[in-house]
């Protein structure tokens, strides 16, 4: 990486949300030895679903797109609380983004890009993971999109 990921995110204005809190049993991430696993994220508001149900039918593909983005920035906090700076993400390996998907709908992997592209944005070329885009039928909150990161640390 030529630039690094905290001066990538202040280069282009971003400031990280709050690193979320657990909704139930489990953490936000696991870090095991040189690899960190972020739980998936899901975009809420004073505990509620930002735009809940399903992409196509209740929520604009391109709204679902920003989610995805705002998720992985979500979990972009969560990393950088528990590795305490970005700058120890060496790659991400693999991004698995959820869509919640009205009938016949089949544009997941457009919605999965607002979240990685963030990532090329903030990590260069080390950014670009293995992904899946993935329609499923509901998620927690009826969120429209759960985003989840494997990265690899030093």
């Amino acid at each position: 990486m030529s630039e690094r990921p905290t001066e990538a995110l202040r280069a282009l204005g971003i400031t990280l949300p709050p690193p979320p809190k657990p909704a139930g049993t489990y953490v936000p991430v696991v870090v095991w030895e040189r690899f960190a696993w972020v739980s998936g994220q899901v975009v809420v508001e004073a505990g509620a679903a930002v735009h809940p149900g399903a992409v196509d039918r209740d929520v604009p593909p391109e709204v679902a797109r920003d989610l995805a983005r705002r998720a992985a920035l979500q979990g972009l906090s969560a990393l950088e609380q528990a590795l305490g700076s970005l700058d120890r993400v060496r790659r991400v390996l693999r991004v698995a983004v959820y869509v919640a998907s009205s009938p016949g709908f089949a544009r997941q992997h457009e919605v999965a890009n607002g979240a990685t592209e963030l990532l090329v944005q903030v990590f260069g070329e080390n950014g670009r993971p293995a992904r899946v885009a993935m329609g499923v039928v509901a998620l927690p909150l009826n969120a429209p999109v759960e985003v989840e990161l494997l990265v690899a640390t030093e």
